[in-house]
């Protein structure tokens, strides 16, 4: 299985922070902030191992971009084999995903409302039809929605309500729909509440 289908206000309220951006999670977090379970409420008191901290730090950019274990530590690889910071390569490759971009340019609510137009078949890069959300964007690729897609009724109304500005390192046009990755994103520009350090130290044992 590729993303997580469960009960996402459990890992939000475990995890402490809203994952996927829906109201449902923010509800659960004002109403009950401790972790799910019987003894959810103590749960945060007692010493809190340095292993706990880094891996609730892999969860969430895990959940957050909707990646599999096995997809994450690949990505992980990577990231350290390539020169330069690992936990910024890491973050810089997950921001670069398709359906991410999808996500930032207000396309999309969520993520995963990203990666569903994604895989339908409503993006063209370059002109040409991909439906694989993991497809690693480049400096200079232009992404855009399929013409027959801009008037699905979703789009239309992402595109008059979803207020999301898109990052520095993306230009838009095309009457906002169309995306050209003007080049690859800084940590400065990458506002995911993830302190990747400690995804590097857990991985790097």
């Amino acid at each position: 299985m590729s993303r997580y289908t469960g009960p996402k206000a459990r890992v939000a309220r475990r995890l402490g922070t809203n994952i996927w951006g829906t109201k449902g999670e923010a509800v659960a977090l004002d109403k009950r902030p401790y972790p799910p379970g019987e003894h959810g409420r103590t749960r945060r008191r007692g010493n809190v191992s340095e292993y706990l901290i880094q891996l609730q730090e892999k969860q969430k950019a895990r959940f957050t971009y909707g990646l599999t274990e096995r997809q994450f530590r690949n990505l992980y690889k990577e990231a350290n084999r390539k020169q330069g910071v690992t936990g910024e390569n890491m973050l810089q490759f997950l921001e670069l995903r398709l359906d991410n971009l999808v996500y930032r340019v207000g396309w999309a609510a969520t993520r995963s409302q990203a990666r569903q137009f994604v895989n339908h078949g409503h993006i063209n890069v370059n002109g040409r039809r991909v439906d694989i959300c993991s497809y690693r964007l480049r400096k200079g690729d232009v992404v855009s929605v399929r013409p027959k897609s801009k008037d699905n009724h979703t789009f239309q109304w992402n595109n008059d309500v979803v207020d999301r500005p898109a990052p520095a390192w993306i230009d838009m046009a095309g009457e906002g729909w169309e995306a050209t990755v003007r080049s690859r994103p800084i940590r400065e520009q990458i506002d995911v509440p993830i302190r990747e350090s400690l995804i590097v130290e857990l991985y790097s044992k």
